[in-house]
């Protein structure tokens, strides 16, 4: 989930950056409205986009969950031990919750202020539309078809306000600002989003402005928006006629001239951008960003009964070593990808029971689990096993190395108290080497300590999978207890 929305961001941010080198000072304006529309939803449907074709060119890469290994603790337990309820309150769904009920409250907030202001004025009507006149303000804005103006403005102001609204209301500049706060509810931790709602209230202010002055001196309309400091209405979902931060851009860009039309050939830059992003994250699915993807969700999940299930029939396999026909081909049924229209079943027993045997053409998926892999990655002094003697061996092995090896005194240079939980990911390549170490904890000095401790494990023997050598990710709790 973390990956995700950094690349969301990520995608946005490179996005924001081409409209405001290549688009933002073209008049182009419709079709910026477009791009600024377009280009936030893309960013958070390209992560999910996944060609297979280039998946496929990139070398497959298998994730393998070893047992947890416990430190300074005498119980033999996998140290699954329970989420305290300060970590399940401020778990990242919790605040992602939280967060967005207050961004809902801020947003009712600021519609009641523009029904408040609506009740409290005089209505009447301007052709299709609503004039709200605000005693005792020069504000002027849009909500919809409401057009809200301040009784102070005089009338010749008050002419070219309601033409310069008009135009928000017809081109429906709300609905565009709307579409922008509905994301700051859902993704109010995502700063790309108020970046582009700001990017877009300005492209309106210049399009409305284009069309005024195309129906009337554009001297006039320089010296009504030079006339007077007008007050605005600080709300981020309406049209504000006056913002003085805007006036020097607007009155710049009535004074630019058309975009030549070969100009718009900059909006190409998007599909040579698409395509690396697609390529990125085709790939990164089934390489290194997969682990990353996997640790996070190990940290998210793994009080979880699910994963309670994963551990318990991992630890099982383990112990038993080889598996009859029936559990692997169990095992098999469990590793495969659901298809719309599957039977459900209600057991495995269920499913040994069914006659319908596996369809040849489905394909298992790419992050395979660790009893199906064809040949694992061994000890050096567990080759020459069978398969799964040699992961056992080759599980037990690394545990024991971690186990053993592990600098206890840690405790003592440090401030650590009690479970101190250390995710590490690791890969043994094609060649058998161990690689691409990293560790998450919550102090460095025990992420030193597990990077020190996984780098100096041997040369493994690569593993294999369909006769190919493969690369292989493993994924190493250390749960590290301070009495």
């Amino acid at each position: 989930m973390i990956h995700y929305i950094v690349q969301t961001i990520v995608f946005q941010l490179l996005f924001l950056i081409v409209y405001d080198l290549f688009l933002k000072k073209e008049t182009f304006f419709t079709t910026n409205r477009v791009y600024l529309l377009v280009t936030p939803l893309l960013s958070f449907l390209l992560p999910l986009i996944e060609i297979a074709a280039i998946r496929e060119s990139i070398p497959s890469q298998y994730v393998i969950q070893l047992p947890a290994v416990m430190i300074g603790e005498s119980s033999p337990a996998l140290g699954l031990e329970a989420t305290s309820a300060v970590e399940s309150i401020f778990s990242l769904p919790n605040l992602w919750i939280v967060g967005g009920c207050l961004s809902l409250l801020f947003f009712g907030y600021k519609l009641s202020r523009i029904f408040t202001m609506k009740r409290k004025g005089s209505l009447s009507k301007f052709e299709k539309f609503n004039i709200i006149r605000l005693p005792g303000t020069t504000v002027a804005f849009t909500f919809f078809r409401n057009i809200f103006l301040g009784a102070d403005l005089s009338e010749a102001q008050q002419k070219n306000i309601l033409l310069h609204e008009k135009v928000h209301v017809v081109e429906y500049h709300t609905a565009d600002l709307l579409f922008f706060e509905v994301l700051r509810i859902l993704f109010w931790f995502n700063p790309m989003v108020y970046v582009y709602q700001k990017r877009m209230t300005v492209l309106q202010e210049y399009i409305a402005d284009r069309h005024v002055a195309a129906n009337q001196s554009r001297k006039e309309y320089y010296q009504d928006l030079l006339s007077q400091i007008f007050g605005t209405s600080n709300i981020s979902f309406v049209n504000s006629f006056f913002n003085h931060s805007l006036i020097k851009n607007r009155i710049i860009m009535l004074q630019k001239s058309n975009s030549k039309r070969v100009l718009k050939l900059k909006y190409l830059l998007v599909i040579p951008m698409v395509l690396g992003m697609l390529f990125y994250t085709s790939c990164s699915d089934g390489t290194d960003a997969n682990a990353l993807k996997n640790e996070a969700n190990l940290e998210s999940s793994t009080d979880t009964e699910v994963m309670n299930k994963i551990n318990e029939l991992s630890e099982a396999i383990m112990k038993k070593g080889n598996l009859t026909d029936d559990e692997m081909r169990a095992l098999k049924f469990l590793a495969t990808e659901a298809q719309p229209g599957d039977k459900i079943y209600e057991s495995v027993t269920d499913f040994l029971n069914d006659s319908i045997s596996f369809s040849e053409e489905r394909e298992p998926l790419t992050d395979i689990p660790y009893a199906v892999i064809g040949k694992a990655p061994v000890f050096p002094e567990c080759d020459g096993m069978t398969n799964e003697a040699g992961k056992k061996c080759t599980s037990k092995m690394i545990s024991d190395f971690v186990a053993g090896s592990f600098n206890t005194k840690l405790a003592n240079t440090t401030n650590l108290e009690g479970r101190q939980r250390i995710s590490v990911q690791f890969k043994i390549d094609k060649t058998g080497q161990v690689t691409n170490v990293k560790a998450r904890a919550a102090h460095p000095v025990l992420e030193e300590e597990a990077i020190r401790l996984v780098q100096k494990l041997p040369k493994m023997i690569p593993g294999e999978h369909k006769g190919k050598a493969v690369s292989v990710i493993y994924s190493l709790p250390i749960v590290f207890v301070v009495e």
